[in-house]
């Protein structure tokens, strides 16, 4: 089979003008450009900014197409935070589909992706996928209830217990299982062949993000976009700043939302600090504007254990494809830029380290620069661009289909 109808489930999947990753937007767009026919269910409710992106009227559900992709945006009750309202988020979302979907009249599908963060929505796939009698694709974005347990939740907790035996259940039952994290299979292998998991990193769609070599301006510009949660680890960012003040050309970007936003504002106003700006999230547009009014993209990950199976940042991509000097600080167990040969990796919570490499950066001619910056273009896309992954998930999926159909 050639043209292969894919169905995606994941709760948290965006559009660009939504702010946030786009994984399966960016995959979607890809495969549909190559005959395939893709839908993807979704929630307008969004995960990190709290608030509802569509209106729905008196519908429990809004079908839209972008880009040639079918959504189904399915509403689901709004929530602050990490709590029970995000549990009945999840739920809301999980029953919703298994009722609304199969009343839609959609043209069967050929293939099934159930995507985490959370296992609800990937057993709602799984549910659907044995409803139409279609391989199911397990696709592991966070590793729950790894995850939980490493952020602190004791894995002997009833709601960790219950999300335990369903990653188990989904694991055996899935055709295939995809993850974005390169040494996933360390844990899925526990429970299942480690052959049946495949490596599919996020990356980025390159024609979103040209790359123009930089130019020396009067300020010398350190940004950060994205989310500011506490995994983000943006204090040392701030930190840096204010060692640096004196050095009245170097300033010193944050771009997004999150629940830090007002701790790191205050910082700012407590120090008075003049070579800082906070600023409201962007477009993805507009987000590779900033990037590319930037003399140095930072990065930094909070000191945690959850890294042991390697990360792959939505935020990294954008950063390389725009082909900056980048400063990564973490402990994850792949790192991009160290791979690039490019760039500067320093250690987690290093303020100094991070002066000094600043520093250094800010000493290099904008030739030099300029060539570094190159290489990591180069690098993203080679590897990460998203042409490149789609090749490896396409050739993935068709497989499962004959597979299946044999």
């Amino acid at each position: 089979m050639d043209k292969v109808n894919i169905w995606i489930f994941n709760h948290h999947a965006l559009t660009p003008d939504m702010g946030g990753g786009t994984r399966h937007y960016d995959f979607a767009k890809e495969l549909i450009k190559r005959g395939h026919k893709v839908t993807i269910v979704a929630s307008g409710f969004h995960y990190s900014k709290y608030k509802e992106m569509k209106s729905y009227g008196d519908k429990e559900y809004l079908l839209e197409n972008r880009d040639g992709i079918d959504f189904i945006w399915i509403k689901t009750p709004a929530y602050i935070g990490n709590g029970i309202g995000r549990v009945r988020n999840m739920l809301s979302y999980t029953f919703k589909v298994l009722k609304i979907i199969p009343k839609l009249n959609l043209s069967k599908p050929d293939i099934i992706i159930g995507s985490s963060v959370h296992l609800f929505a990937v057993l709602a796939a799984y549910k659907l996928s044995c409803r139409y009698k279609t391989p199911f694709v397990m696709e592991v974005r966070d590793l729950w209830p790894q995850t939980l347990i490493d952020m602190g939740i004791s894995k002997w907790h009833p709601f960790i217990l219950l999300l335990g035996w369903i990653e188990r259940y989904l694991y055996k039952k899935a055709d295939k299982i995809i993850s974005n994290l390169p040494y996933a299979y360390d844990h899925i292998g526990q429970f299942v062949e480690k052959e049946k998991c495949i490596w599919i990193s996020n990356g980025v769609d390159l024609s979103n993000i040209k790359y123009t070599p930089k130019k020396r301006n009067d300020k010398f510009i350190i940004s950060y976009t994205g989310a500011i949660g506490v995994a983000n680890n943006l204090q040392i960012f701030l930190d840096a700043a204010k060692k640096l003040q004196d050095k009245k050309d170097i300033y010193f970007r944050i771009v997004g939302d999150g629940v830090q936003k007002e701790k790191l504002k205050n910082f700012v106003k407590e120090n008075s600090l003049q070579n800082v700006s906070i600023e409201n999230s962007v477009s993805k547009s507009e987000v590779s504007k900033i990037l590319e009014n930037s003399d140095v993209l930072f990065l930094s990950l909070v000191n945690a254990p959850l890294y042991r199976f390697g990360i792959s940042l939505n935020k990294l991509f954008d950063y390389m494809a725009s082909g900056r000097v980048i400063i990564f600080a973490g402990n994850s167990k792949n790192n991009p830029i160290k791979e690039a040969n490019a760039g500067y990796s320093i250690v987690t919570d290093d303020v100094k380290q991070l002066e000094k490499t600043i520093l250094e950066i800010y000493d290099l001619t904008n030739e030099e620069r300029v060539s570094i910056g190159k290489k990591i273009r180069s690098y993203c896309e080679e590897n990460y661009s998203i042409e490149i992954l789609t090749d490896t998930l396409e050739k993935v999926l068709k497989e499962e289909v004959k597979k299946f159909n044999a």
